[in-house]
């Protein structure tokens, strides 16, 4: 440890302190997801208006974090820039999964029990695997855990199958039904995929931090998936004298 770190310990507190709230981040967006499927699930006006204050708290962790990590980044040891860097890249998606959710709880009141049962079955299924996905990256990014960033990568697919078949339902629809409400499904699909896409980012940056790599660029060409890939080559890694 270097003399100036000694007498200025205040950067690594703030590290650990952003750190934390990057983690807290997650959790806040985990909520949302969650609020997002019950509102759905039980057609709760309320509830889907709490999610007003979930986007108000990623706002406020989103100012937070990017003000801390400008001051300390500098001040800190070269991996813990890196993980700086990282919390600075999470907030930025989860803000915009914030600002997602809650549009997705505007368009649900819009609907305002016109939604069909299917869709909402649906809808309510998007809903709770965001959840388990930013519960899986939050876990990721604090455990240094890939095999959990994999997982999320992995569902992000359960997200895009929904998505077509709502899109299927509501926009191709070949049996000529009428669908109440059918604009507002279609911008809900499209606010859970999108945030789902924002969730798979994080678990592409849990990567690339923990390995300090973007192996999904390099990879890209191989007819393994890109996940077994990744994990191949961290094994190889470890692996090596």
């Amino acid at each position: 440890m270097s003399i100036a770190a000694v007498n200025n310990p205040i950067p690594e507190r703030a590290y650990a302190h952003l750190v934390t709230r990057t983690i807290e981040a997650c959790r806040v967006a985990q909520v949302a997801a969650a609020t997002a499927a019950e509102g759905i699930a039980t057609g709760s006006a309320p509830l889907l208006n709490t999610l007003r204050e979930r986007e108000k708290e990623l706002d406020t962790l989103d100012r937070e974090i990017d003000d801390g990590v400008t001051l300390a980044i500098t001040q800190v040891t070269e991996p813990e820039a890196r993980e700086l860097l990282a919390c600075m890249k999470f907030m930025i998606s989860l803000e915009r999964i914030g600002d997602l959710l809650l549009s997705f709880a505007g368009s649900a009141q819009a609907a305002s029990g016109r939604i069909d049962p299917q869709d909402t079955r649906d809808l309510t299924h998007m809903a709770t695997v965001l959840e388990k996905m930013l519960a899986d990256v939050g876990t990721a990014f604090s455990t240094r855990n890939v095999k959990k960033a994999v997982e999320v990568l992995r569902a992000d697919a359960e997200m895009d199958r929904v998505r077509n078949l709502l899109f299927l339902r509501h926009i191709e629809n070949p049996e000529g039904t009428h669908r109440q409400a059918s604009l507002q499904v279609i911008f809900m699909t499209q606010s859970l995929e999108r945030a789902g896409d924002h969730a798979k980012n994080l678990a592409e940056e849990v990567c690339h931090f923990v390995s300090g790599h973007t192996i999904r660029h390099v990879m890209m060409g191989y007819d393994k998936p890109i996940e077994q890939m990744f994990l191949d080559w961290l094994r190889l890694r470890e692996e090596r004298p």
